[in-house]
C-alpha cells in the first residue's frame, strides 16, 4: 500500500475543496493545479460533492483528487466508486478504522486525542491527520506526543493558516499541512480564480 506522503510527493499542502457544485469544484482545482499543486482533497460535505470529484478527475487530469469528511462505511464506497484516489476522514472508530484497512487507496485517518492516535496506530495507520487541530492543542500537541508516538506523522487541519503552518512544517513529526484558507469562500463567490492560484503558490513557499 502506498503511504500517504508518498502519494504527495513532497507537496507540503494538502488543499481542501469544498464545492456546491461540480463546475464550481473544476475552477477550483484548475486553479489550484495552476499554482503547481498536484493533489487535492474534495470534503464530502454538499450534496454536489461527489460528482465534483468525478469532474475534477475527468476535466483536471493532472491532478490526484481524493475525498474527505469521509465518516462512515457508505460514505467510505461512494467515494471509492466515485474513483477517489485516497480517503481522509475527520475521526476514527473501530468499525470505520477495519473498513479503511481494507481500502486500495491511502488513507489518512483523523485523530484529536492520543486515544485516537493509538488506535489508528493499533490498525496499522502511522500518518494520521490532526482535526481540528487548533482545538486539539496545536503544534504544542504534536510536539509533545512526538517520544510517546514515534512511529506516528501528522497533517494538522482545521485551524491552519499561512500564518501559522509553519509552527506545524517545522516538528519533525508533520509531513503536510491540510486547509481551506488557500480557496476563500469569497474568492469562490467573486470567481476570483487568479487569487486562490496566488494564494496556493504563496503556501507552497
Amino acid at each position: 500500500m502506498t503511504r500517504f506522503s508518498e502519494l504527495m510527493s513532497g507537496q507540503t499542502l494538502l488543499p481542501i475543496i469544498q464545492a456546491d457544485t461540480p463546475e464550481q469544484g473544476v475552477k477550483i482545482a484548475q486553479a489550484m493545479a495552476n499554482a503547481g499543486l498536484t493533489l487535492v482533497e474534495v470534503v464530502l460535505r454538499t450534496d454536489a460533492s461527489l460528482d465534483a470529484l468525478k469532474a475534477i478527475k475527468e476535466q483536471v487530469p493532472a491532478l490526484k483528487v481524493g475525498a474527505g469528511t469521509v465518516i462512515n462505511t457508505d460514505i467510505l464506497e461512494q467515494a471509492l466508486a466515485a474513483g477517489a484516489d485516497f480517503i481522509v476522514t475527520p475521526a476514527v472508530s473501530p468499525q470505520l478504522l477495519a473498513a479503511l484497512t481494507k481500502c486500495n487507496v491511502p488513507v489518512l485517518p483523523g485523530v484529536s486525542n492520543t486515544g485516537d492516535i493509538l488506535m489508528a496506530l493499533e490498525y496499522g495507520f502511522e500518518e494520521q491527520k490532526l482535526f481540528p487541530a487548533s482545538l486539539a492543542g496545536g503544534a504544542p500537541f504534536v510536539s509533545a506526543v512526538s517520544s510517546v508516538f514515534r512511529a506516528a506523522s501528522f497533517c494538522p487541519t482545521g485551524g491552519v493558516s499561512e500564518q501559522n503552518k509553519m509552527d506545524y512544517l517545522s516538528l519533525n513529526n508533520v509531513f503536510a499541512v491540510g486547509g481551506t484558507w488557500i480557496a476563500n469562500k469569497e474568492w469562490v463567490a467573486q470567481e476570483n480564480w487568479q487569487a486562490i492560484t496566488d494564494s496556493c503558490i504563496q503556501a507552497l513557499k
